[in-house]
């Protein structure tokens, strides 16, 4: 090995080491700016010119991802959300028709939005609810978080990692929901199996209930507006066109009104994911540039991740090791020379998705319920969500991974 390439993989190691850890001890570099450091490091020592990494980063998931979160900023804004999940959640007049509601509504919504944002709407109001009517919070939080995650393997926009699987692929956005929709579908209905039996006693107690939900200010013009521009979008992704051309133009479209402040839309965007993605792409690259020869990138078919029930359980392990954006772009290398690319793709897909269900720690749509849940008083524990965690990561990656043998 070079001494460049000797460095290369240092900086791959302390920088994907950094981003699973979320800080770097003694400093307060956070995971964008752990991502941000590791790429500039890749171009002083000369693994990338400043031209290659400006390659090296996939404009197409940034974009997609910059125009999602501007539409998904403008819903919460305009009080969309807040009505919808009013709507449902008031309607549900029992315990287990709570649960139901919350689920089904976070995991469809995950499925078109980015779930992350979802989670940031629905864990107060769930918090809300079960307050007003006294009941134990913590099933419909986990849910929440759950349904979330399971929902948004649905679709190439339902979290930031099939954004990138989708740029990366060039897997249309009927295909990826046509593979993988039947187990987002499977996985919400374990959730409200799985949370219905680990909180039995929270659901045996069977009483009337009245949710109450606060909807507070609506602006109905751009309700509709932004609930036009959704159903555009989801034509456009269906009819073919690029995802992020739409999305992007989606957002802007969102952003010429009178009603609502540009700048209440900017503080929804969350700048240090997209800064982090920008980080990663480069890491990645000057790794791969450096380090990985024809022999290492072949080396994928002897580990023998061309199975997919192999591929599926090393993307979960490792997606929980490094989080699941981070283990989707360190497979990105491998995936291309792999007997049936795209049926890999959809693989690593599902799994990093799924396997964030297995603990609170597993993705940021748990960690960001557990933060709401903690703002309003209320506790979500490790071992709380990892009864319903453990069983649930295990029957739907079981059941994933079996249907993509089976679609082989």
């Amino acid at each position: 090995m070079t001494l460049m390439g000797a460095a290369a993989l240092l900086i791959l190691i302390l920088t994907y080491a950094g981003v699973a850890i979320g800080t770097i001890p003694g400093l307060r570099l956070d995971r964008a700016g752990i991502a941000l450091l590791g790429g500039a490091a890749m171009i002083a020592i000369g693994a990338l010119s400043l031209e290659d990494a400006y390659r090296a980063i996939s404009f197409d998931t940034v974009t997609l991802l910059l125009g999602m979160m501007i539409v998904v900023a403008h819903l919460k804004v305009s009080g969309a959300f807040r009505a919808l999940g009013a709507f449902a959640i008031e309607h549900a007049h029992a315990p287990f028709m709570l649960l139901i509601m919350v689920t089904v509504l976070t995991g469809v919504l995950s499925a078109f939005l980015v779930n992350d944002a979802i989670c940031l709407v629905m864990a107060p109001i769930v918090v809300h609810v079960t307050r007003v009517i006294n009941r134990n919070p913590v099933p419909y939080l986990i849910a929440t978080a759950t349904a979330s995650n399971c929902g948004s393997v649905a679709t190439i926009t339902g979290n930031p990692q099939n954004m990138v699987i989708g740029a990366l692929s060039g897997i249309s956005y009927p295909a990826f929901s046509a593979a993988l929709a039947p187990v987002a579908l499977f996985g919400l209905v374990a959730v409200i199996v799985i949370v219905r039996i680990v909180y039995r006693a929270e659901f045996a107690r069977q009483t009337e209930l009245s949710p109450e939900v606060y909807r507070g200010r609506m602006l109905p013009g751009q309700v509709l507006k932004a609930v036009v521009v959704c159903i555009g979008l989801a034509i456009a992704f269906f009819a073919g066109v690029p995802v992020a051309k739409a999305a992007l133009i989606g957002g802007a479209i969102l952003l010429v009104t009178r009603a609502i402040k540009p700048s209440r839309i900017y503080r929804e965007i969350d700048g240090p994911l997209l800064f982090m993605f920008a980080g990663l792409f480069i890491v990645v690259a000057g790794a791969e540039k450096t380090l990985l020869t024809p022999d290492i990138v072949a080396s994928a078919k002897d580990l023998g991740l061309g199975d997919v029930w192999r591929l599926s359980g090393f993307t979960a392990v490792l997606s929980n090791i490094m989080s699941n954006v981070p283990a989707v772009l360190a497979l990105r290398p491998f995936i291309p020379g792999l007997e049936n690319p795209e049926r890999a793709w959809l693989v690593v897909a599902m799994s990093s998705t799924l396997a964030g269900n297995f603990t609170l720690l597993g993705s940021v749509a748990n960690l960001i319920v557990a933060e709401q849940a903690r703002a309003a008083g209320k506790t979500l524990s490790f071992m709380a969500f990892f009864k319903v965690g453990l069983p649930l990561t295990l029957v739907t990656l079981l059941a994933g991974t079996a249907w993509m043998a089976a679609m082989s």
